[in-house]
């Protein structure tokens, strides 16, 4: 969808005492992104319980936990589509359902199948959250702000994660640090899952009050409608004929880039959506999911009780935020490829020292041991890892997709990178089981060779973006 690439779209700026309506409409779209953070990463808590109750083997495990990718891929693909077709709060909605409708499904399984197909649904919506919420924001978000207002997605994907481990961690200890304690007939792992209905009913209130976007208003020729919109969020004197002029000449001038605009360059497609392509595969390649999604049955592996190794993950998220906070206060201070190289040597070195700290286990499958020393650098080196990731890769590659492409090619192109992080993300996601079981130093170190790697790639082929004009990329 062009929209979220054409920021001249949206309203220029507030009038005093307008901004405080504008941060609530953003933030209710933004409460997408925390279903997006909560809803990818709670099944990290479940996963010990999932596997008990089912009987099932690593692989399955693997399957279970990355089938809400698949729907997400899915989910992102249709989003667009069905938002300029219906209007972007008709989406939200639809995804508000579609959480709530997975997180019932999932708290209440029949067997390992039917919860990877409710899993599926619920990756759906948060697909649909990925595509529609920096959307909206993008197209409500005065000029002058719209950086900041943006963030709120990033911000609100990472306060997600680390609520859903919170809650993971709160809903153990009630019933006695066992994930297959019973609380109000149900198993803790099963709350977990299913406790995802209380955001994503509040998110589809929200989403019933906030106003439609007045790009979409404008395209589907509610002018009426669009005027009223404008007024509510820039004040009653703006020249809203204008503003609607404006946006109408911006609307006929869009081109639809399609797949073959993409096409041209030695190896079928242009060398810069390669390069976008690369950003977005080395991000998943460094195995970052796998802290979200595994990381309690990772520290019980090495003799961790499950309720701290929920605590564990819940520090990990809170982590993950201080990352992402520093990353938004440098990328447009330092620079993007800049950043990006210090997270890559950080990741690199990090995720090697886990490597090393985790070639001391002994045992193997679920009871591994590692001694003290180990133990407690493999915490350390995984920790360090989440916060150079978030300070880097988690906000640039985001950036980068948003900038680096033409403005004739951008949507199509940014599509495209996006679909490759999907389909790594769920490499990773479903081999790590297996991986782990096989030789889990052995894993860490493949991730740290991929994080090595990608120093190389931002130095050769990664092209600085900052202060520079989304005109003028090519």
């Amino acid at each position: 969808m062009s929209v979220t690439q054409k920021p001249s779209g949206a309203v220029e700026a507030p009038a005093p005492g307008r901004l405080g309506f504008v941060v609530f409409i953003t933030a209710a779209a933004a409460l997408g992104g925390f279903l997006f953070g909560y809803d990818s990463s709670v099944i990290n808590g479940a996963v010990s319980g999932i596997q008990e109750k089912f009987g099932v083997g690593s692989g399955v495990t693997g399957l279970i936990v990355s089938s809400a990718l698949l729907g997400s891929a899915v989910g992102a693909a249709i989003a667009g589509r069905f938002a300029d077709r219906y209007g972007r709060i008709k989406v939200m909605k639809a995804g508000a359902l579609l959480f709530a409708i997975s997180a019932v499904g999932s708290m209440l399984p029949f067997s390992a199948w039917d919860l990877a197909l409710w899993r599926v649904l619920g990756g759906a919506a948060i697909g649909i959250a990925s595509v529609i919420a920096p959307t909206y924001i993008a197209e409500v978000a005065p000029t002058k702000y719209r950086g900041r207002l943006a963030s709120f997605q990033q911000a609100a994907i990472v306060l997600g994660i680390a609520i859903s481990q919170l809650v993971n961690w709160v809903l153990a200890q009630a019933a006695g640090g066992d994930t297959r304690g019973r609380l109000l007939g149900l198993e803790a792992w099963q709350w977990m899952l299913g406790i995802c209905v209380v955001p994503a009913a509040v998110y589809f209130v929200l989403a019933s009050v906030i106003p439609e976007s007045p790009r979409y208003l404008i395209q589907a020729e509610r002018l009426d409608d669009a005027r009223k919109v404008l007024a509510e969020v820039e004040g009653e004197g703006v020249d809203t004929d204008a503003r609607i002029a404006e946006v109408q000449a911006l609307i006929a001038s869009d081109h639809r880039p399609r797949f073959r605009d993409l096409l041209g360059g030695r190896f079928g497609l242009l060398p810069i959506v390669w390069v976008g392509i690369g950003l977005s595969v080395f991000q998943q390649l460094v195995g970052i999911n796998v802290i979200f999604y595994y990381s309690s049955i990772l520290w019980q592996s090495v003799g961790i009780d499950q309720g701290n190794s929920l605590l564990i993950s819940f520090v990990g998220s809170v982590i993950n935020i201080l990352g992402t906070v520093i990353a938004i206060v440098l990328v447009d201070r330092v620079g993007r490829k800049p950043l990006a190289l210090i997270g890559s040597a950080g990741m690199a070195v990090a995720l090697g020292t886990a490597g090393w700290a985790f070639s001391s286990a002994t045992g193997s499958g679920d009871n591994l041991t590692l001694p003290d020393l180990q133990g407690t650098v493999a915490l350390v080196a995984a920790n360090a890892f989440v916060l150079f990731f978030a300070m880097s890769w988690g906000v640039v590659v985001w950036v980068m997709l948003g900038e680096m492409f033409p403005n004739r090619i951008r949507a199509a192109a940014l599509s495209v990178a996006a679909s490759a992080q999907w389909i790594a993300n769920w490499v990773i996601t479903v081999s790590f089981p297996s991986m782990s079981r096989w030789n889990l130093s052995a894993t860490y170190l493949i991730y740290a060779a991929f994080a090595a790697l990608s120093i190389l790639f931002v130095a050769k082929f990664m092209k600085e973006t900052k202060g520079v004009r989304l005109e003028d990329m090519g």
